[in-house]
């Protein structure tokens, strides 16, 4: 039976040693909440490090975990040492990854031994994945330490369904680029069929990096990557909005709840909850705090800052800087605001736990959100669920995740420590009809998308991109598809076989009329002259395909159809075009190239063409779409079309036809075998217009009407050299 089996670097379950022996603990958080549904699933399994180092450990109490957390718990550990567990994750991970990932770029040391530990830990949990995946089982990867496992997995298991998930933001490509194994990571992530974010910025950043450093394409968030599509999509994760909004029922609770209203530290109470990080903006809350009771005198006494910052990575330089930062900036404002009734800044440096903090949602007025940067931000969700008061205010700011699903909080500015102040003063003084309103609209929506839809949303999209590739994989010249095809072919007796050049028989290029097949094709194509008619269609013209095939016994097609020429005849013009046509819009061509640096315009006989293959790819799908719209304009009520093929859009005559030169083409010696390939909209029409018996095969991707598909020119070739090898 199929099973789902997620990978992360920590499993739902923790492990810790005491004097009596292992402890095995739940994780806490939200990915093991909102996972935990399908973890509960007959067969599934959770693949992770257990929290012990695994040369802390006997021989004897490795394979004791490791058997508990199997038989008991679901989860198969990865064992990882302590010097592995101090490079890949403390090193690589938490010093490389995390801080250029969330915009801090002169914090990472780019360290090639941490770039080993990485690759060496990603393979052993590659390795722990092998031992327990089977046919039809679904793994899905979780987060940034696991970044070049989805391609680990991909390559040995070709058939597999593999996604993954990043919860920390994707950079802009300025400053992803940096990272000297960026293409490293992100052909490791192209191992997934589905590549979810929070945000669409950060999917657009990932989509942004993919083509301009790996020179992939993708359109409506689908990559063409090498033999596959994969799909690119946002997925905001959630909370468990029941957990929270029924706390204020929960005893401990109610406890912590009169506990603190005894003695409230002020009448209103401002919160703020983070761990400790230079990614989560401290110093500026603090600094706008300060500023808001300078400016407010008023408020002294009246309001108070719960400040909780839980401990974090204590040993490493810039997080004790931030720490005595924090402290310093707490004394100051207390030092100068405080009185003998009144501390303005309640500071605990130490985590809460689900009571005291849901306690101190229910009595807080306000949460002040202020991240630098930050992946998503569920307190700013858990807040907004435990409101059972329906009032409330929230100040975020602009550059947390969540601020794309809330906008009814007051967003402001990280930078600016005044828009921050003001965001205080405009949430203290909200009126409570306008507090009831805006709590209510974001409710609804963390209700209605909370961390079990997060869950069931991506694996409903996962399961469903697999069925589309399982369909397609019937198309696919696979090696059974390749002898049904020889199988006809040979017991065929008169033959014929269709071509388009760029892109169908040969790959694309930079400069396109420098690119020419090379003897091992022109040698095939000899080959299979001797047992079948062969057209070569090509939008070329008619000299460079005299001076390429001048010894190859193969028909041609020129200029999309309007000319064409049997292996032993002379050119025949069957579509007389007017071009009075060109000089106008080869104009209009003419300035987008002239605006593109890195494009060509090119004139052929019957069209003209502007390639982008060489151009920004920001700056071309830009200026692309002004001279789309532009060309569609002009040709309006004329015998001329546009259309789009690989880096490259055209005009042409709609006299000329691959479709209609192919017909004439075929009718001088009715086949009982056809095969026709190609690789853009052109050629649709080619397939469209064939017989019903005749074969076709579309190269690369996109919707298609043909019978097969192949990845790429060399996979046809394959295709043709089987079916030459006949007699």
């Amino acid at each position: 039976m199929a099973k789902t089996i997620i990978v992360s670097n920590r499993m739902s379950t923790s492990v810790t040693r005491s004097a009596d022996g292992f402890v095995y603990q739940p994780s806490v958080g939200g990915l093991a909440t909102g996972l935990s549904t399908l973890h509960q699933q007959e067969g599934s399994l959770w693949i992770g490090w257990s929290g012990l180092p695994a040369d802390s450990l006997s021989s004897a109490e490795r394979d004791e975990v490791a058997s508990a957390l199997l038989d008991k718990h679901k989860c198969a550990a990865v064992d990882l040492t302590q010097e592995e567990i101090d490079a890949y994750y403390l090193g690589f991970c938490n010093d490389i990854i995390w801080p250029l990932f969330h915009y801090f770029p002169t914090y990472p040391t780019y360290d090639s031994e941490l770039w080993l530990a990485y690759q060496s830990v990603n393979q052993k949990f590659f390795d722990v994945v092998r031992e327990h995946l089977e046919p039809g089982d679904l793994i899905w990867v979780q987060d940034y330490q696991l970044m070049l496992l989805p391609a680990l997995i991909k390559e040995a298991e070709p058939d597999s369904s593999v996604g993954f998930f990043l919860h920390i933001p994707f950079p802009s490509y300025e400053l992803f680029r940096l990272l000297p194994w960026r293409e490293e990571v992100l052909e490791g992530l192209l191992g997934a069929d589905l590549i979810g974010f929070h945000t669409y910025d950060y999917a657009r950043h990932f989509l942004s990096s993919v083509r301009r450093l790996l020179g992939y394409d993708h359109s409506l968030a689908n990559v063409r990557y090498k033999d596959r599509l994969v799909k690119v999509d946002v997925f905001p994760m959630g909370i468990d909005f029941d957990r929270y909004s029924t706390s204020s029922e929960d005893p401990e609770v109610q406890k912590e709840i009169a506990q603190i209203a005894e003695s409230p530290p002020a009448p209103r109470l401002i919160l703020s909850v983070d761990r400790l990080d230079y990614t989560k903006g401290i110093p500026q809350r603090l600094r706008a705090f300060d500023r808001y009771l300078n400016e407010h005198s008023d408020w002294r006494e009246r309001v108070s800052l719960v400040l909780i910052v839980a401990p974090s990575r204590t040993g490493v330089p810039q997080y004790r800087d931030l720490k005595r930062e924090i402290d310093e900036l707490v004394s100051i404002i207390n030092s100068r605001h405080g009185t003998m009734a009144w501390t303005p800044v309640h500071y605990f440096y130490r985590t809460f736990g689900f009571a005291e903090l849901t306690a101190l949602y229910n009595l807080c007025g306000v949460l002040l959100v202020t991240a630098l940067r930050d992946g998503m931000n569920l307190v700013a969700k858990e807040y907004i669920a435990a409101r059972t008061t329906g009032t409330g205010s929230i100040v975020i700011t602009e550059t947390a995740g969540v601020a794309r699903e809330m906008s009814e909080a007051i967003v402001v500015n990280p930078s600016d420590v005044e828009q921050i102040a003001n965001g205080i003063h405009t949430a203290l003084t909200m009126p409570e009809d306008e507090q009831r309103e805006r709590i209510a609209a974001m409710q609804a929506r963390i209700e209605r998308y909370d961390i079990h839809y997060w869950a069931s949303d991506f694996v409903g999209k996962l399961h469903g991109i697999t069925e589309t590739q399982r369909r397609l994989a019937g198309r696919r010249l696979q090696p059974a598809a390749i002898e049904a095809i020889r199988t006809r072919f040979s017991a065929s007796e008169r033959r014929a076989v269709i071509l388009d050049l760029d892109g169908t028989l040969i790959d694309y290029t930079d400069r396109p009329r420098r690119a020419a097949p090379g003897t091992e094709v022109l040698a095939l194509l000899a080959g299979l002259a001797k047992q079948a008619r062969i057209l070569v269609m090509s939008s070329r013209d008619r000299p460079f395909l005299e001076r390429i095939f001048t010894n190859t016994p193969v028909s041609l097609m020129a200029s999309h159809g309007a000319w064409i020429r049997d292996r032993e005849g002379d050119w025949e013009n069957l579509s007389p075009i007017d071009n009075e046509w060109k000089h106008d819009i080869a104009n209009v061509i003419q300035l987008s190239t002239d605006r593109t640096p890195g494009s060509r315009f090119e004139e052929k006989e019957y069209s003209l063409a502007w390639h982008y293959r060489g151009s920004d790819p920001d700056l071309a799908g830009v200026r692309l779409a002004e001279l789309r719209d532009a060309l569609l304009s002009i040709v309006a009520n004329r015998n001329l079309e546009v259309f789009e093929g690989n880096r490259v859009i055209e005009i042409k005559s709609s006299l000329a036809s691959k479709a209609q030169a192919a017909a004439v083409w075929l009718e001088r010696d009715a086949p009982d075998f056809t095969l026709a390939a190609g690789d853009d909209q052109t050629d649709e029409d080619l397939f469209l217009s064939l017989p019903g018996s005749a074969l076709s095969v579309r190269v690369g991707h996109g919707p298609t009407e043909a019978a097969y598909l192949a990845d790429s020119p060399s996979q046809l070739r394959l295709l043709l050299r089987a079916i030459a090898q006949e007699r």
